[in-house]
């Protein structure tokens, strides 16, 4: 398991994208504090960890909707609060984990949206443009409803027409977080069988938070996990996934087997009887 006992003192590698000695808050609450961290280039990167580790405020830190109180992002060597924000979109690109469409806006009309970091005064919209939003919608599975107004869809098919905006973005870098949220079980295998074919196929650097750590771990080339604000272990999930890890970032007692199907960890968590989790007694009422 690649691990870190001192994660905050680790050297970030010059990677298009990294976070140095980060610390992120809201208002007065500290999230993360001195947080270092390197995104693999050309890899898949999965960030995993328990409900409120950090993961998707680092993530927003790294995608420049969350200014670091210390420290600073890096994109492309530059720290990204300083560049315009035409050139960190044409970039990178983000799925929020919320979002919100305008009223009234068609599906084709917001996954278009995704075209606008490549408008300038000289060059307006394209033939390009226009085969590059339908191949988006028909990626995701969204070009039958093109013509659909977008608070009138489920769901599900909301978060799959925002994967296409940002598909139509077309930048070497995405990040997504939680990309799978609302979406039913195939739904979620189709968006990541499409994270993983742009990672394979297309050479693009993806980050995306998950919070099924099976999924996590058949689909990343790059795994880390974080638990209270700092980073954990880091590394291919093969190195990385192991029963310790589970319990110590999770608090959860495991199996960690071969998937059948691909060979990558696979996540069994222990029955209850074995996790010895026992029933508590009422208690009684103060008289």
């Amino acid at each position: 398991m690649t691990t870190e006992k001192n994660p905050r003192s680790m050297p970030v590698q010059r990677q298009r994208l990294s976070a140095e000695s980060v610390t992120l808050a809201y208002d007065q609450r500290v999230i993360a504090e001195d947080l270092s961290v390197g995104i693999p280039d050309h890899s898949f990167t999965v960030i995993v960890g328990p409900n409120a580790c950090g993961k998707s405020t680092l993530l927003r830190a790294l995608s420049r909707m969350l200014k670091p109180t210390q420290g600073r992002v890096l994109l492309d060597g530059h720290a990204i609060g300083s560049m315009p924000a035409k050139k960190v979109a044409k970039t990178l690109g983000l799925l929020p984990q919320s979002s919100i469409a305008p009223d009234g806006i068609t599906v084709a009309d917001l996954v278009a949206r995704g075209r606008y970091p490549h408008q300038g005064l000289l060059r307006q919209w394209s033939p390009q443009d226009e085969r590059i939003v339908e191949e988006s919608m028909r990626s995701t599975g969204v070009g039958e409803l093109a013509d659909r107004y977008v608070d009138e869809l489920s769901g599900g098919q909301r978060q799959r027409v925002w994967i296409a905006m940002a598909l139509a973005q077309q930048t070497p870098l995405l990040l997504l977080d939680e990309p799978t949220t609302f979406l039913d079980i195939q739904h979620q295998i189709d968006v990541l069988d499409l994270c993983a074919e742009l990672h394979e196929t297309r050479g693009r650097t993806l980050v995306a938070v998950l919070h099924d750590l099976n999924h996590a771990a058949r689909y990343a080339t790059h795994l880390i996990a974080m638990r209270d604000g700092e980073v954990v272990a880091q590394g291919p999930p093969a190195e990385v996934v192991t029963a310790e890890l589970v319990e110590r970032v999770f608090g959860l007692r495991c199996q960690v087997i071969d998937d059948p199907e691909t060979g990558t960890p696979l996540v069994v968590p222990a029955a209850r009887q074995a996790r010895g989790r026992a029933v508590a007694a009422p208690a009684t009422a103060a008289s």
